[in-house]
Order: structure tokens, then C-alpha cells, then sequence
């Protein structure tokens, strides 16, 4: 399944990645919203240094697994990258080998799901996984550490 989001029934996954430079210190952010509206799970991670494209993908990444963890069926994934979200759907090819490799984990774990669909939205419009990422990116001065909630 793909397209629009907003489905009856359906979990709604917010993704994010930050890299404090390109590649640079980075983090991932992510939150699971329940069918009525009430969030479920955060996740707020530094992951090392990486670039924003590795940190789009490996936020994508740890917000799957939190659904499938939560025995989620269906999901809509929202994220501010476009690039990633057309590499999801086929629209852009990937070239990148390290790329290539996230792409081809995403896949094997969207078949756990029922359902699933996955759109770009604007910045503004993933605000809360954008903060959590930036967080988690923020953190490698703290020593790291993960924080989920719910």
C-alpha cells in the first residue's frame, strides 16, 4: 500500500533525522500516534556521526520497529525527506551503497505490516519527530543514551 496517510485504523508514524553537519554528530527522532489520536511511543537517539540521509533512514528504521513492537498492523509514515520517501515508493533510485542497504532493510520490514503508506510532508508538518531527532543529535555531548517514551 502506498499514498496518502489517514486511513481508519491506521497508526500514524512521524520519522525524522538531524546531522549536526554532513555527515556530523547525528541523531534520530521518531513517534507513534495511535488511531485515536494519542501518542503511543517516542524515540529520541544519537546515533553517531553520520549524514542526514543515513539519519533519515535509520529514524525510518527504529520507527518501524516500534510499531512492530506495539503489534501495529497498519501504518502511515510521514517524514519531511522527500528523497527517502521516493527511494521507499520507487520513484528515485538509489546509487548510494550504504543507502542501498537501509533501502533494502526498510523493505524487509514493511512486510511485517498489513498495510502501510508513506508521504512527504513538509518540515513544519513533522515538527515533534524533527525536535525529538535534533534531541537525540544534541545528546552525543551528554554521552549518548536513548530515550523512549511510552
Amino acid at each position: 500500500m502506498e499514498g496518502a496517510a489517514e486511513r481508519a485504523g491506521a497508526y500514524l508514524l512521524e520519522c525524522d533525522g538531524a546531522s549536526f553537519g554532513n555527515p556530523g554528530l547525528a541523531g534520530i527522532g521518531a513517534r507513534l500516534v495511535g488511531p485515536d489520536g494519542a501518542t503511543v511511543g517516542e524515540i529520541s537517539e544519537p546515533i553517531g556521526e553520520a549524514t542526514n540521509n543515513v539519519a533519515e533512514y535509520t529514524a525510518l528504521l527504529r520507527g518501524l520497529d516500534l510499531a512492530a513492537s506495539r503489534r501495529v498492523r497498519r501504518v502511515s509514515i510521514r517524514m519531511d525527506s522527500e528523497l527517502v520517501v521516493r527511494q521507499v515508493l520507487g520513484r528515485y533510485k538509489t546509487r548510494e551503497a550504504r543507502l542501498q542497504e537501509l533501502l533494502a532493510q526498510v523493505k524487509r520490514r514493511l512486510r511485517a505490516f498489513d498495510e502501510w503508506a508513506i508521504e512527504s510532508v513538509p518540515r513544519g508538518a513533522n515538527a515533534r519527530a524533527d525536535a525529538l531527532a535534533k534531541a537525540g543529535a544534541s545528546r552525543h555531548d551528554e554521552g549518548g543514551g536513548t530515550t523512549q517514551l511510552g
